[in-house]
């Protein structure tokens, strides 16, 4: 080995300890501000509150007829005929201003289906020679357990949106080889006489786990 090489290694070597005793400096100060606590501790975090448990539940605001089917629930309010006559359609009475009245006997519907009234009259929907029946604008036989298409009938961009998964709440798998999906009926959210979805406050957005300074109101000029 030659002085130039030698000269070479003892350089490098005295530059590698210069740069482990100023790392072992710099570290120490370090460990010395953190200990003297320099900059000061940041405030615990204020606990995260629980989600409303209504915005958890998966159930539908409503029951349709086939979920009570399923449910081998009792059905005995839908047996229209245990009061109706067969194969004689009930007679609808209006009053002066062409408003449906309700019977006693139903006085738990309200009518509410359209603007203006327009809808409120039974058979537009059920089949007045069979009140088993509904009977959509196409006139093909539905029954009660089958009742999407009826709303489809007159609701078609709301129907194909249902059938494409964008409304009604699709569950399930969307790869159809891994498990099947399930559809609501538009009943189990809405009211078939007064189809009106009721507003609901919305659920909360996720929690951005830091603290946030308060927005200031603006001030008019």
């Amino acid at each position: 080995m030659d002085d130039r090489q030698h000269t070479g290694g003892l350089r490098n070597q005295t530059w590698a300890n210069l740069v482990l005793q100023g790392l072992v400096v710099l570290f120490g100060m370090l460990t010395v501000a953190f200990l003297l606590n320099l900059w000061g501790r940041q405030s615990p975090p204020h606990p995260i509150p629980p989600v409303d448990p209504a915005f958890l539940d998966t159930a539908t605001v409503r029951r349709s007829y086939a979920d009570l089917v399923r449910a081998q629930e009792d059905l005995s309010d839908f047996d229209c005929y245990t009061c109706h006559e067969k194969n004689k359609p009930p007679v609808l009475r209006y009053d002066a201003n062409q408003n449906l009245l309700i019977p006693p006997e139903h006085a738990d519907i309200v009518m509410g289906h359209g603007q203006h009234g327009r809808n409120n009259n039974c058979f537009n929907c059920h089949n007045e020679t069979n009140l088993e029946l509904l009977q959509p604008r196409d006139g093909r036989p539905l029954t009660f357990a089958d009742s999407t298409p009826l709303c489809g009938s007159c609701h078609g961009p709301t129907y194909r949106d249902w059938e494409a998964g964008a409304h009604g709440r699709i569950s399930g798998y969307w790869n159809r080889t891994l498990g099947s999906i399930k559809r609501q009926d538009c009943v189990n959210c809405h009211n078939p006489h007064s189809p009106k979805f009721p507003p609901r406050k919305p659920a909360p957005g996720p929690h951005l786990l830091h603290e946030t300074e308060p927005v200031a109101a603006e001030t008019a000029h």
